[in-house]
């Protein structure tokens, strides 16, 4: 049928038309999208390895770092600084401010059109939970230290519990239950916590989430550690059938829920690197630092007698403890593409270390003497300068460590009252105690009621 050039012509117009409105459309919406202020679309937890904590803003337009710093206020008033460059931004309170409770953010600024951002309302609390292994009837359970100074109960009761580890994330915790018969299980324990909301009223400490089993046969021992990526790794042997020694497995749990089989032949306990990608494994001729998969496969190792004491929160920075042959041992600070540094060296026991940011200030508990142990706090500074402070009348609790919070500048630890000679017939030893240290003045604080380990959970 041949179209008629009355009728072809309509409907070129009418295509014309079409192509008009659909252009003016466009341009209409992008001319709105333009004029439309930025929005706030995340606001989140970050590491922080420069300063006491961080907060990580995106927005839906690149923004004028300089206009949000002098814009936003936080109160109490505490010094700040935004840095990036236009999305996202990061929020750093000044290094070596104290927050001793929760922060109001008031959040303004101009994006790089000019346009202001609706000014924002939060509330964060960056300050990590306390936790602690508490004896109860029936053996022993995990607790969450209070405002109030209550302790309140995130697990069952098991007859012992060796060991717990907090996920770096602050998404959870990582447990292991001993039985009666010495069986070893390996628990996840989800915890949800609210340290950013629109209203102080919602800001709220670890609730209870779900309690995974990490397998349904008992080990011989197991082992923990975890990342800031949420990830645990488990070490763990189960019991051999017959004449032949324990099998050891190493398993990657990763945040997500899958598990990854590592083949590792450690010499100790391994540790995962808290920045994540990599872990730190005791072999027979040194410290061996190895990549994880799906990383190409990579091993450095640094030989010589000496175990991992702590990382520091800068990539790359760990304290190792070295052991010499007269007996001394030493603290040494590693850093990338340079030798370890040694920051003290002597006769004493090194049971326990921690530091800030990149190795900036270092804290280590030193044992000297048999009959009448003392225990020593030491604190190092990289730029030189030395205290100590003796902690008279008190040991650390076997197999816990040193903790530092840099929100608040405080160190964690689990002590017992020192006791010179066996309690008598009938009585038991004295509990140890939570402690913390103000790590400026190394003044000592005691927590009320009994704790087997302590440890923070940080808000992720």
């Amino acid at each position: 049928m041949r179209v008629s050039p009355l009728h072809w012509w309509r409907r070129q117009k009418r295509l014309r038309v079409m192509l008009i409105v659909a252009v003016a459309v466009a341009l209409l919406q992008q001319q709105l999208l333009w004029h439309r202020p930025p929005r706030l679309l995340e606001l989140r937890q970050a590491s922080a390895s420069s300063g006491p904590a961080a907060l990580s803003l995106r927005f839906s337009r690149p923004m004028r770092a300089p206009s949000v710093a002098t814009s936003s206020q936080l109160q109490p008033p505490l010094p700040f600084s935004i840095q990036g460059e236009g999305n996202p931004l990061l929020l750093l309170p000044a290094v070596g401010t104290r927050i001793e409770e929760p922060l109001q953010l008031r959040l303004e600024g101009r994006d790089q059109r000019g346009l202001s951002l609706p000014p924002q309302r939060w509330f964060w609390d960056p300050r990590p939970d306390l936790l602690a292994v508490v004896p109860v009837p029936g053996g022993e359970q995990v607790r969450l230290r209070t405002a109030g100074g209550a302790w309140r109960p995130l697990t069952p009761v098991w007859p012992s519990i060796p060991q717990t580890v907090a996920l770096g994330d602050g998404s959870g915790l990582g447990v292991v239950s001993r039985d009666l018969q010495g069986g070893h299980r390996v628990w996840k324990l989800e915890l949800k916590r609210r340290h950013l909301a629109p209203r102080s009223s919602e800001l709220a400490p670890a609730q209870v989430g779900a309690l995974e089993a990490f397998s349904s046969e008992s080990f011989v021992f197991a082992n923990l550690s975890s990342n800031a990526s949420g990830d645990l790794l488990v070490q763990a042997a189960a019991q051999a059938q017959g004449p032949e020694p324990p099998q050891e497995e190493v398993v990657l749990w990763e945040r997500n829920g899958s598990r990854r089989r590592l083949e590792l032949d450690p010499r100790g306990p391994i540790a995962l690197v808290p920045q994540g990608g990599a872990l730190v494994v005791p072999e027979a001729d040194g410290l061996a630092l190895r990549t994880l998969p799906p990383r190409p496969e990579r091993r450095q190792l640094l030989p010589g007698s000496r175990d991992l004491s702590s990382f520091c929160p800068v990539a790359g920075r760990a304290l190792l403890s070295r052991h010499w042959p007269d007996f001394r041992r030493s603290l040494e600070l590693v850093e990338p593409a340079q030798a370890p540094r040694t920051l003290w060296l002597g006769p004493e026991a090194l049971l326990a270390s921690a530091c800030s940011r990149g190795g900036e200030r270092v804290w280590a508990l030193l044992l000297d003497g048999i009959e009448r142990p003392e225990l020593t706090i030491l604190a190092l500074r990289r730029g030189g300068g030395e205290r100590r402070q003796r902690l008279e009348g008190w040991e650390l609790e076997p197999g816990t460590g040193l903790s530092y919070d840099p929100t608040t500048d405080r160190l964690l630890l689990a002590l017992r009252p020192l006791q010179s000679s066996k309690p008598a017939p009938g009585t038991s030893r004295a509990e140890p105690q939570a402690a913390l240290i103000d790590a400026t003045s190394l003044e000592l604080t005691l927590l009320k009621g009994p704790v087997r380990q302590v440890s923070w959970l940080s808000p992720g």
